[in-house]
C-alpha cells in the first residue's frame, strides 16, 4: 500500500517537475534566441537554432531506442514545429525589436489562452477562474501597450507587440498540434523540428535574407536550439503524462525567467504602469488555464 501510494505520488510528480524545468529552458531559450536576433535574421537564427537543436534530440532519440511515432502522430509532430518554427521566428523578432519584459508575456498569454478556449468549446463554459483570467489579461494587455509619452516609437506604443501577438497564436497552434501526437516524446521532438527546420528554412529563401550570422549570434543560436528543444521533450511528457492544460498553464510561465534575464543582462526599465500590466499578465496565465 505504501509503495503504490510512493508510485502514484511520483507519477503525479514527473509531469509537473518536467513542465517546471521547462519553463527555465523555455525561458533562458527565448533570451538567447531574441538576444542573437538583434544582431542576425530572426529567422536565420531559428533556422540555425532548429538544426543544432535537431541534432541534439536525434542522438538522443537513437540512444533510447523508443519505438518511432505513428504515421498519424508524425504528421501531427510535423504540422507542430511548422507552425512553431514560424511562431518561434516572430517572437524572437519581437523580442529583438521591443522590450523583452513587454513582449513575452503577450505571446504567453495568447498561447495559453487558445487552448484554453478550444478546451471550453468542447467542454463547454469556463469556470470562474478561467473567466476571471480573461479580464485580468484584458487589464493586462491595455496596460503593457498603453500610450506614453516617453515611449519606444512616436505612438508610445511598444515595438514587437504585433509580432508577439502573432507568436502568441503560432504557439497555441503548436501545443494543440503537438497534443494529438502520441509516442516518444524524444522522437516527436525530433519530428517537430524537421517542421519547423523546413518552414523556417522556407521564409529564409523567399526572404532572400543574409544568411551570415554574427559571431555571438552562432553561440546564442547553439545555446537556444538545446534549450528549446530540451523544453520541448519534457512539455510533450508532461502533456502525455498528465492533463494538457496543467502543462501549458505551467509552461506559459516561461517570460518570467525572459524577463529576469532581461532585467539582468540587458538592464531594461518600464514604467511603473506597465510593470503592474506585466505582473497581471503573468497572473492572467495560470487563471486563464486554471478550469
Amino acid at each position: 500500500m505504501v509503495l503504490s501510494s510512493g508510485v502514484l505520488i511520483a507519477s503525479h510528480f514527473a509531469p509537473t517537475a518536467c513542465s517546471v524545468t521547462a519553463v527555465f529552458l523555455w525561458g533562458t531559450s527565448d533570451f538567447s534566441g531574441g538576444y542573437a536576433s538583434r544582431r542576425s535574421n530572426a529567422f536565420v537564427v531559428t533556422a540555425f537554432s532548429h538544426v543544432c537543436a535537431f541534432a541534439l534530440m536525434f542522438g538522443i532519440a537513437l540512444a533510447e531506442q523508443d519505438a518511432f511515432p505513428s504515421r498519424a502522430s508524425t504528421l501531427w509532430a510535423l504540422a507542430a514545429g511548422a507552425i512553431g518554427g514560424f511562431a518561434l521566428a516572430f517572437f524572437y523578432r519581437a523580442l529583438a525589436s521591443g522590450q523583452m519584459g513587454l513582449t513575452a508575456p503577450i505571446a504567453a498569454l495568447l498561447g495559453a489562452a487558445i487552448p484554453t478556449l478550444a478546451d471550453v468549446a468542447i467542454e463547454g463554459a469556463p469556470s470562474r477562474w478561467t473567466f476571471g483570467g480573461f479580464m485580468v489579461a484584458i487589464l493586462a494587455i491595455w496596460l503593457i501597450t498603453r500610450p506614453e509619452p516617453s515611449g519606444n516609437d512616436s505612438s508610445g506604443h511598444p515595438k514587437g507587440v504585433a509580432m508577439a501577438a502573432l507568436a502568441g497564436v503560432g504557439f497555441a497552434g503548436f501545443y494543440l498540434c503537438i497534443h494529438q501526437a502520441t509516442g516518444s516524446p524524444a522522437w516527436l521532438a525530433v519530428i517537430a523540428r524537421v517542421g519547423s527546420i523546413a518552414a523556417t528554412s522556407t521564409a529564409v529563401m523567399a526572404t532572400r535574407a543574409p544568411l551570415a550570422l554574427h559571431r555571438s549570434s552562432t553561440a546564442l543560436g547553439v545555446l537556444a536550439g538545446f534549450f528549446d528543444i530540451s523544453g520541448s521533450a519534457l512539455f510533450i511528457f508532461a502533456s502525455e503524462h498528465g492533463r494538457l492544460d496543467e502543462a501549458v498553464v505551467i509552461t506559459s510561465l516561461y517570460p518570467a525567467v525572459t524577463v529576469l534575464l532581461a532585467r539582468i543582462v540587458l538592464k531594461e526599465h518600464f514604467s511603473r504602469w506597465k510593470f503592474v500590466g506585466l505582473l497581471a499578465a503573468l497572473a492572467a496565465v495560470p487563471l486563464i488555464a486554471a478550469g
